[in-house]
């Protein structure tokens, strides 16, 4: 079995140095899998041939002016480790986790490996141990996990120590450059790494608690409010599927869940767990997947009309929900079919470059769209946000903010009606 594989040598550059470390990254399994190795070596990126990979011939490096033959020995013997490795594990027809590469080579170089040293390792831990002290969801633990895979994929942690703070600057600006993040989305990736580090501090891994002061500026700007006025909804809820169209059953079937979400303020979470047990006369009752907060939700003709249409569903199910990316995207199919196209223009900051993306609604509707138009359509009708805030869950009037603005805008719009001569 062969396992293709990737093994580049990279100088690591450092700020107030003229000299690099000299890692080398080892990528396979379709370049999901990452780890890097320390060579020893510092060398001058000036006399280095990224073509060859290897040190200038008859050049010396560091303070130790180590000659260039030298580390390209060193070089040769980490790759030939590396290649026995790989063949090692082809043989027995196994491909490889980072852990069981990091101690193969490792073990061949003579190092004494400790899992509990490494970032990566240890990154897994804190996803099982705080996992399942916090009850995470499977959103939550999918965060974390890819936070945990862009930290090895960077190179830049391979160790503890290396957790300083031009290191973070550096893996910032690897976020934004090599990944192509937004800012608000890099900000959210440092603010879980922080927490996975103050995690590793508390367990005596980290040593270095200059995390906790670095706070990098992110531009960011104010998240637009995705949700259907109730003409919208009105229109979509009375939407049939055009003849002969595909799957028409299944369109019918979303657009109703969708409609249901919308009437009641439940998340896909939520209503895909709403079981009839839950539903009682005049009113659901549900326990919030994400918040584990009780709610009691009263029904109103919309949702009433939606459960009764199901009511003879098979098994215990109240509604025919599938799975969360189908529904996203036959809902945008209704939605564009329903003719929402308003225009709708997206800002957002990658580094310091500001981008504007317009499109049509019916592209930006998601199933938590339904949670954001039950809301803002409950203020615009004039329900006291106190209730409101009954029936979605929040607790405070900060998350509920955004879509006081949106209604108090709307109101706005709609009084400037009166104004026409």
């Amino acid at each position: 079995m062969d396992i293709p594989h990737i093994c580049a040598f990279v100088p690591d550059r450092e700020k107030g140095r003229d000299d690099c470390k000299l890692r080398c990254r080892v990528r396979w399994d379709s370049s999901r899998r990452i780890v890097s190795f320390g060579t020893g070596y510092r060398i001058d990126p000036r006399k280095w041939s990224r073509e060859t990979q290897r040190c200038r011939i008859n050049t010396s490096h560091g303070r130790r002016n180590v000659p260039a033959a030298t580390i390209n020995r060193a070089i040769q013997r980490l790759s030939d480790i590396v290649e026995q490795a790989f063949a090692d594990f082809g043989r027995a027809g196994h491909v490889p986790s980072e852990d069981e590469m990091r101690a193969a080579v490792n073990s061949a170089l003579g190092r004494v490996y400790d899992f509990s040293d490494s970032p990566d390792s240890a990154f897994e831990e804190f996803i099982n141990e705080c996992g399942k002290l916090n009850a995470w969801s499977e959103s939550t633990y999918k965060k974390h996990r890819t936070m945990r895979r862009k930290m090895a994929e960077s190179g830049i942690f391979t160790s503890f120590d290396d957790f300083t703070e031009e290191n973070l600057r550096m893996f910032v600006s690897y976020l934004r450059d090599d990944c192509g993040l937004r800012e608000s989305t890099c900000a959210k990736s440092i603010a879980l790494l922080k927490w996975f580090l103050g995690w590793a501090e508390r367990r005596g891994l980290l040593h270095d608690a200059s995390f906790r002061a670095f706070s990098p500026k992110f531009r960011r700007t104010e998240t637009d409010v995705i949700f259907l006025t109730w003409d919208e909804l009105m229109r979509l809820e009375a939407w049939t599927p055009p003849e002969g169209c595909r799957n028409p059953d299944t369109l019918m079937k979303v657009r109703d869940v969708f409609c249901f979400c919308c009437f009641t303020s439940l998340r896909y979470s939520d209503v895909a767990a709403l079981r009839r047990t839950s539903v009682h006369e005049g009113y659901i009752s549900v326990t919030s997947v994400k918040t584990a907060d009780s709610l009691r939700i009263e029904l109103n003709r919309h949702s009433r009309a939606i459960l009764d249409r199901y009511a003879s569903l098979p098994g215990d199910k109240a509604l025919p929900v599938i799975s969360n990316q189908k529904m996203n995207v036959y809902l945008k199919d209704i939605c564009r079919m329903c003719g929402l196209d308003t225009p709708i223009t997206v800002t957002y900051y990658r580094g310091s470059r500001r981008i504007e993306e317009t499109h049509p609604k019916w592209e930006l509707i998601g199933t938590h769209a339904g949670r954001r138009t039950f809301i803002c359509n409950a203020l615009m009708m004039g329900i006291p946000p106190q209730i409101v805030m009954k029936w979605t869950g929040h607790n405070d009037y900060k998350a509920m903010r955004p879509y006081i603005d949106v209604a108090d805008s709307a109101k706005s719009a709609a009084m400037r009606a009166f104004d026409r001569e």
